[in-house]
């Protein structure tokens, strides 16, 4: 057995009541034998994994008589009379060679401490060789099961400073103690710092169970879903049982209704403090945005809770906007919400498409989290709006003007002879009469996976059968189009074509195939220049 394993089995011992262990250790050892197994449990006689010998001696109340229990662990016991003056119980273990370590006074600190910090009767620990005076371990009190209004916000934070070893007071916290078919509190956390292990796979959790105050486990993740993993506080249940193992955790219909409970209040909070104050909320969605948009697809029956706490940059404000915000600024013509990825906010922002939509007086939400394309389609509709890329090829039709039309019928012959020079580099090329400062732009096709999309799958390890070819738009309005269309040599022709195409792809945040080949044809346009 592990050090960590045994550490955990002392743990149980910890929690492990003598209550009652000798109630009928007067009845015939045939009763005492099935008594003592229905007070014990598996709890108690986890003892001989570190004990060579155990006693237990016990006076019940309004006897005169005391009993010992005495057991090697080898399967037999055997019951005698004993000398005891009070009532009660003392549990005397004889620690194994390979245990001894474990009657050091830090590991006895440590184990009251970590298990039994909280119950509510004082734990003493006295050095019987130093004749010292017994000295109390544990706390005794429960902060969290104190009335709310009987606590200070300065308790609040120093208890969170010692449970999460954080020296900065929390963002803010919910405590909830809730009775009726089922009897628990909760007092949760939000960091002012992200945790380090936020974005890590094998992330630690950070709420705590307990049960009737005694702390059982903080390495069940389950407690509350991954996108919550920011969370830290506690759980306390008085409906569990004491022995309760891993398995009945993860099993457990009581947790799971504290745990759909708990996460509706926590989203709650957030809701009522995205209103009560917004600059609060603003701290706390640069932290915790990301984590909270997988909610939009891990917790389906919270989705429409989430998709409102959810923020995202937009070319409206410097500040995240909500899609509720969004809808509110839309013109009346308008019928989708339109939105852009990329890899930066710089990025995105000044995309030629963007100052098309402004243009018109339509807002555009930057998508720049590495989970906003995968979102995307969790979301589908916000109210009766779809959510629509503008770097799609056809997604103009909605905003497409009479005008528009006329200028991309004005260059149809030049946009079959750029087909004809980059019919290996693209799909299709269209004219477009939304593009304003910039010749050409790279969208791409509704049925193809956008570029940020194509990046996502390939670190996934989902490579592409075939290599997915962008659209371009040209814009018929530009100089350097219409200067296009009046060239007849042939090889520069082809070379402009090229560049303004490997333009927009670096524009849409694409590297050109080859890199060498570009720089040399952009050589051979600046030395033409001259």
């Amino acid at each position: 057995m592990s050090r960590d394993e045994l550490q955990e089995n002392l743990g149980t011992i910890a929690r492990s009541g003598t209550k009652h262990f000798l109630e009928q250790a007067k009845s015939s050892e045939q009763g005492v034998r099935t008594e003592l197994i229905g007070q014990f449990g598996v709890g108690f006689y986890s003892v001989f994994m570190v004990g060579k010998k155990v006693e237990v001696v016990s006076k019940k109340v309004g006897e005169s008589e005391a009993w010992k229990w005495i057991s090697h662990g080898e399967g037999n016991f055997t019951i005698e009379q004993a000398d005891r003056e009070e009532q009660g119980t003392t549990v005397r273990i004889y620690l194994n060679q390979e245990a001894e370590e474990y009657a050091s006074k830090w590991n006895i600190e440590t184990l009251v401490k970590k298990y039994s910090n909280h119950v509510s009767f004082p734990i003493f620990l006295q050095d019987l060789k130093a004749k010292e005076d017994p000295v109390q371990l544990n706390a005794a009190t429960a902060l969290w099961k104190k009335k709310k209004t009987e606590l200070t916000k300065e308790d609040y934070e120093e208890f969170y400073k010692g449970l999460s070893e954080d020296n900065e007071a929390p963002l803010f916290y919910l405590h909830t103690q809730a009775e009726g078919a089922l009897e628990y509190t909760t007092l949760f956390y939000i960091p002012a710092q992200a945790p380090f292990d936020l974005f890590n796979a094998e992330y630690q959790s950070g709420v705590k169970l307990y049960i009737k105050r005694v702390f059982i486990t903080d390495e069940r993740r389950e407690l509350l879903p991954s996108y919550l993993r920011f969370v830290r506080g506690i759980i306390d249940s008085e409906d569990l049982p004491l022995n309760v193992s891993r398995e009945m955790i993860q099993d457990s219909k009581v947790l799971h209704t504290i745990r759909n409970a708990s996460v509706k209040r926590i989203l709650t909070e957030f809701e009522r403090i995205s209103k009560a104050n917004p600059q609060l909320y603003t701290q706390f969605i640069r932290l915790y945005n990301k984590p909270l948009k997988e909610g939009m697809y891990t917790d389906f029956i919270n989705k429409d809770k989430i998709v409102s706490l959810i923020r995202f940059h937009s070319s409206h404000s410097e500040d995240f906007v909500s899609l509720e915000e969004y809808v509110s600024r839309m013109p009346a013509q308008q019928k989708a919400i339109y939105y852009l990825s990329g890899d930066s906010l710089h990025h995105v922002k000044i995309s030629p498409l963007v100052a098309t939509y402004q243009s018109r007086s339509i807002e555009v939400l930057f998508l720049v989290d590495e989970i906003d394309e995968v979102i995307v389609p969790a979301i589908g509709k916000y109210k009766e709006y779809e959510l629509k890329p503008i770097n799609r090829a056809g997604v103009d039709a909605d905003i497409k003007q009479e005008s528009d039309t006329l200028q991309e019928k004005s260059v149809s012959s030049l946009v079959k002879k750029m087909r004809d020079v980059l019919q290996e580099q693209v799909k299709d090329i269209q004219a477009s009469g939304l593009l304003k400062d910039t010749p050409c732009c790279a969208v791409w096709d509704a049925q193809d996976p956008s570029r940020r999309m194509q990046q996502i799958m390939s670190a996934l390890g989902q490579k592409q059968e075939e290599t997915i070819k962008p659209i371009l738009e040209i814009n018929p309005t530009h100089p350097i189009i219409k200067k296009l269309d009046d060239i007849d040599d042939e090889n520069k022709f082809r070379d402009i074509s090229m560049l303004l195409f490997e333009g927009a792809l670096l524009m849409e945040g694409s590297m050109p195939a080859d890199s060498t080949v570009f720089v040399q044809r952009m050589n051979r346009m600046l030395e033409n220049s001259f």
